[in-house]
């Protein structure tokens, strides 16, 4: 199966993934919208598919989260091959992904540097290109 084939397939599983959590999770109580879909990642032969899902907030949470939505990976398959056309309905597995989590860390992190002012840099930027006019005009003319 060509590469860019597998990914569209890909990314349509992650979308109707993503739909299909609310038909079959909407009675259950799971926090939905603390739920992402970040991707997934199909064989090439398309009979298994590993989804990888990142929860927002909800640290002590996780596992139980992650092991409600396996009970339900049939009821998630059925409503795959009931919405797509595919030789095959892959069988999902469910991973859990950090790496949200880790990039919101990262964002937090930087924005807590101290970073000083533009105000302080222009004036530092402009003290320099003054100073080398100054040195330009006193430089003989390049010989031709």
């Amino acid at each position: 199966m060509p590469i860019d084939r597998l990914e569209r397939v890909n990314a349509l599983l992650r979308r109707e993934l993503a739909e299909a959590f609310f038909k079959v999770f909407q009675s259950d109580g799971l926090d939905l919208a603390a739920v992402t879909v970040v991707r997934v990642e199909a064989a090439r032969n398309l009979r298994n598919a590993t989804v990888y899902l990142s929860f927002l907030g909800h640290q002590h949470e996780r596992g139980t989260m992650l092991r409600t939505i396996e009970r339900r990976r049939v009821e998630l398959q059925h409503l795959i091959n009931k919405d797509l056309t595919l030789k095959y309905t892959p069988r999902l597995q469910f991973r859990l992904d950090l790496s949200v989590e880790k990039g919101d860390h990262v964002l937090g992190v930087l924005a807590h540097l101290d970073i000083p002012p533009e105000e302080d840099q222009t004036s530092e930027v402009s003290d320099q290109r003054s100073a080398g006019d100054a040195g330009d005009a006193r430089d003989p003319e390049p010989a031709t």
